[in-house]
């Protein structure tokens, strides 16, 4: 039987193309600002909201999305007035949200041991209609934000005090980033898991960057590589029935150490050029004075 006869395949697999693009696009923004664990403190967030979810039988999709959005905003709160505190309140944050997630489930009539492994881990066979919908939707939010504003998310990620100097509403968009974030880890989580979308993010991005020489670059290869390697893992998990989302984020571990084998050498080719270019234009000027001087 072909994978794309059966439905629940074909639900997986648009999920998981879905999550290839938006992962790594706002990762792009994340690894720029190093930010890069932001998605991992999101995801221990974002297990209240299923909890959540199964206590009050509504969607945990929608339900995660509404408490991780929230918990981006007080993650950026803690950001901005924190100071030396922060950190603390930060992993409070973070394991309070794992810890209610986790509590909540088992106070719901729903929750089970699985239920709570296929959203910590992923499960492709888990992805349902309603669940494909909300992905959806919240996908393309994080599309059109991640592709309309790329200029001023960059210009944010590259230098905060600059971009304010040019009337860009930093904080703003700082706070978007955060949610768009957040967003992201609800749209993941059913494809790779909660404790494993941070590497998703991060991961592709990392690989685009050992050959990719500008920003656009990397966050083209780096959506190329997270398409790859997240709709290969889905289908090789599968047939070789393993799970979906260790398959996706081994697979993006092997293609960053194989592009860094092929980078390293080319690296050190450029390296070589430019420092032959650059003793060819520090010698001319003193061939040329030589002459002169015959000359003279």
């Amino acid at each position: 039987m072909d994978i794309l006869d059966l439905a629940f395949m074909q639900r997986a697999l648009l999920a998981a193309l879905l999550v290839g693009v938006t992962a790594p696009a706002i990762g792009t923004y994340l690894v720029q600002r190093r930010q890069a664990l932001m998605g991992d403190g999101l995801g221990h967030v974002a297990l209240t909201g299923v909890g959540l979810g199964f206590l009050l039988n509504e969607s945990p999709v929608w339900m995660a999305t509404a408490v991780c959005i929230a918990g981006a905003v007080v993650m950026e709160l803690i950001r901005w007035y924190g100071r030396t505190r922060g950190d603390i309140a930060l992993a409070m944050l973070f394991y309070g949200g794992m810890a209610g997630g986790v509590m909540l489930m088992n106070l719901s009539d729903s929750g089970s041991s699985a239920n709570l492994s296929s959203y910590l881990f992923g499960s492709i066979a888990t992805v349902s209609e309603e669940d494909l919908v909300a992905i959806c939707i919240l996908a393309a939010f994080v599309i059109l934000t991640t592709v309309g504003l790329r200029r001023q998310l960059f210009a944010i990620c590259q230098d905060e005090e600059f971009a304010r100097v040019t009337g860009l509403p930093v904080r703003m968009l700082n706070l978007l980033v955060a949610v768009t974030a957040a967003v992201t880890v609800t749209v993941a989580m059913r494809v790779v898991g909660l404790l494993l979308v941070s590497a998703l993010m991060v991961i592709p991005v990392a690989a685009s960057q050992q050959i990719a020489r500008s920003f656009k670059a990397t966050f083209a290869l780096a959506v190329g590589i997270g398409v790859t390697v997240t709709v290969s893992g889905t289908a090789t998990s599968y047939y070789a029935d393993v799970p979906s989302g260790a398959t996706i984020v081994l697979f993006a571990i092997g293609l960053f150490v194989v592009l860094t084998a092929l980078a390293t050498p080319l690296a050190k080719r450029r390296a070589g050029r430019t420092a032959a270019a650059e003793e060819c234009t520090l010698e001319a000027p003193g061939e040329r004075t030589a002459a002169d001087d015959v000359r003279v």
